[in-house]
């Protein structure tokens, strides 16, 4: 794993002249900074923010004028409508690019403004397939998406947990839904164990209990939760108050350093097991750990989940910029697809529909209030 210095110093032309001409470029951010899903958004915007810091004390120049690098965040709320009224804002602000965004059903109506705009868009986030499926030259992202996730889940309910037994929740949203589907259909093409249960709530809900009550009358081994931690937590008090003894599996939307805070002393030990769609080992371990540190000492605040990818993903387009040695989004969008690049999230380089090539996926449960790592695995 390369330090990020020597990832800086590649993006940086050496042999360049100095110059006192500087040219700007506007990188924008979209996800949620207000709602219960604040803390997740911010997650991106200070890891966005971490590698417009970095660009800028390296100093990158490009074609002999050195690069301003300037962060736009907008607040997209978490909501379909909003998101696409942002993009538009960004699209008009004449951003190079956009890093976002955080949600599913956000990402997705958004894509066609960047789209339309030729803007490239990398989202550090978004997991629903239908997001590179759409055929956009303009959409990419640098974590596994809902078919590898859910796969990956089930297979680890089924081989590790032995669950026999399991209900389903989702939240109705783009990807809870779409990561429930996912998981429901690995579990029924592996068999061995019975969907007892397929329940729905939605991503404000409070109040569980009727749900809840249905599903413990099944008594299933494992809760599969298609949502995000906002939800997840008060679900996990209401299961404990209930006597629901199910361990709960769940994406990386439920992944968070914030669930021990949420769940309280539902949390449990070894109780929630969920998947990031991402995930290094050996060597690169040093560096993600290093980042992490880096990244809590500059915002006073851990990594939640998202903020690794949203850096490499500034960095990727850094990265593309410098090998097609344009600003141009026409001439970045190629470069984007031809690159591979050495992250702090791993190795990252791009299929043709803009997926993440041999995805990883990092595997989780909680401990003493703590997340601790499980295993790392890779797309099959």
């Amino acid at each position: 794993m390369r330090s990020a210095a020597v990832i800086l110093s590649i993006l940086s032309l050496a042999a360049a002249p100095a110059v006192h001409a500087q040219t700007e470029v506007k990188i924008g951010t979209a996800s949620p900074l207000s709602g219960p899903g604040a803390h997740q958004g911010k997650d991106i915007e200070h890891g966005a923010r971490l590698a417009i810091e970095d660009l800028n004390a390296k100093g990158v120049t490009l074609g002999g004028k050195k690069l301003t690098w300037v962060l736009v965040a907008e607040d997209d709320a978490a909501d379909p409508k909003t998101g696409t009224a942002v993009a538009q804002k960004l699209v008009d602000n004449k951003v190079a690019a956009v890093v976002g965004h955080l949600n599913s059903g956000t990402t997705v109506p958004a894509s066609k403004i960047y789209a339309g705009a030729g803007i490239p868009q990398i989202s550090p986030a978004a997991t629903t397939p239908l997001y590179t499926q759409q055929g956009y030259p303009t959409a990419f992202r640098v974590v596994a998406n809902d078919n590898l996730i859910g796969r990956t889940l089930a297979r680890y309910a089924l081989g590790t947990l032995k669950a026999k037994k399991i209900a389903v929740i989702d939240d109705r949203t783009a990807f809870g839904q779409g990561l429930a589907d996912q998981f429901v259909k690995e579990v029924r093409s592996s068999g061995g164990a019975a969907i007892v249960s397929r329940q729905f709530t939605n991503d404000k809900a409070t109040d569980f209990n009727a749900i809840l009550t249905q599903i413990r009358g099944h008594r299933p081994d494992v809760v599969f939760y298609g949502g995000m931690d906002a939800v997840a937590g008060p679900m996990l008090k209401q299961m404990k108050t209930l006597g629901l003894q199910a361990r709960l599996v769940s994406g990386d939307g439920v992944c968070s350093e914030k669930l021990p805070l949420l769940a309280g002393d539902a949390l449990g030990d070894d109780k929630v097991f969920c998947a990031v769609a991402g995930g290094v080992t050996g060597a690169q371990e040093t560096a993600y750990t290093a980042f992490a540190e880096r990244f809590r000492q500059r915002f006073k605040t851990p990594v939640e989940t998202y903020g690794p990818y949203a850096y490499d993903a500034v960095m990727m387009v850094a990265a593309a910029m410098q090998k097609a040695q344009s600003l141009e989004p026409a001439r970045v969008l190629p470069a984007l697809r031809a690159i591979t690049h050495e992250g702090v999230t791993g190795t990252i380089a791009f299929d043709a529909k803009g997926d993440l090539r041999n995805a990883a996926m990092t595997l989780y449960t909680y401990r003493k209030g703590k997340k601790a790592k499980l295993e790392v695995v890779r797309a099959k």
